[in-house]
């Protein structure tokens, strides 16, 4: 083979020079990643999965604990919506609000969704090894979970009932990752049980973006079935009996009058949530977000000043 001559290899490192991403298709790149797994959405989640875990402390964890529990939120919420946005891809593509998303909308690969899913599996499962191995050991559970309820629109109206199950998995495993057991979990149960009915209740709401299109394909929703204001009445009704779910867990596992505005301040924004239910933006994200962290607020409150 011949030798290459000095201006052959300069040539072969300006075609690769061209060929080499630029900084504003990596920051597309990067953008378009974000924008699949909705990174943010762990603010749902990771206000759950610390209350749990401090209800079963009764103070403050270790940082290592912390930062893996972070870590395997992050894993598993991105596991859980790029499931979703797999199994979705073609009711996506025929809804024109989710249209645009990655898949549908060609900006993303499956290939590459499916190299972002087993990134996020890899993050769930390394952490929660690293955390014990109870939680190894019971971890597929809420990935079940994940896979199943993308599913359950396409049969049942009940299906905001799973996304608030995949989200009641949070204290639960907060719970689990301080005791390594299922010993005495009746208070990260009810925690749990406080989230699938909020959740559910939200989820209601939010489904009403797609009522009359839900309706177009034969998909079950609550709003799609029952039409918006049945839906959002049962709606309030989820959460009035979460907020009461909150005040049993206040009551019997709190003990805390210091945490007792903070219990307020939670059924407030419950009520808000309806009030602004026409603003799903706000309804959905912003409130929802504070009111996870009132709920670690409260927690906070009471297992150091009970």
């Amino acid at each position: 083979m011949p030798a290459l001559a000095l201006p052959d290899i300069f040539l072969i490192l300006n075609v690769e020079r061209l060929n080499a991403p630029t900084g504003e298709e990596i920051r597309l790149q990067f953008s378009t990643l974000a924008r699949f797994v909705k990174i943010e959405h762990t603010l749902f989640s990771l206000p759950l999965i610390y209350s749990g875990a401090l209800l079963a402390a009764r103070g403050w964890i270790s940082l290592r604990l912390a930062l893996l529990m972070l870590v395997a939120a992050t894993g598993a919420r991105t596991v859980a919506l790029a499931l979703n946005r797999l199994i979705d891809r073609e009711i996506d593509k025929r809804n024109p609000r989710t249209a645009i998303r990655e898949l549908p909308a060609g900006r993303m690969k499956l290939p590459e969704a499916i190299a972002v899913l087993l990134a996020g599996l890899v993050l769930y499962f390394g952490s929660a090894e690293l955390i014990g191995r109870f939680c190894l050991i019971w971890s597929p559970l809420p990935l079940a979970i994940f896979v199943f309820y993308p599913y359950m629109k396409r049969f049942t109206p009940l299906a905001h009932f799973g996304v608030g199950l995949g989200l009641a998995m949070a204290p639960l495993a907060g719970w689990v990752a301080v005791t390594q057991s299922l010993q005495n979990i009746i208070p990260g149960f009810m925690l749990g049980f406080f989230a699938l009915l909020w959740v559910a209740g939200f989820d209601i709401i939010y489904a009403t973006l797609d009522e009359e299109f839900d309706r177009r394909e034969n998909l079950y929703s609550l709003p799609s079935r029952l039409g918006k204001e049945k839906a959002l009445r049962i709606s309030g009704y989820l959460h009035a009996l979460a907020f009461m779910v909150l005040v049993y867990i206040f009551v019997v596992h709190i003990q805390s009058w210091f945490a007792a505005p903070l219990l307020a301040l939670a059924g407030f924004l419950l009520y808000l949530e309806h009030a602004k239910a026409s603003d799903v933006e706000l309804a959905f994200f912003k409130i929802n977000i504070v009111l996870g962290f009132v709920i670690l607020a409260m927690v906070v409150v009471g297992v150091h000043f009970a």
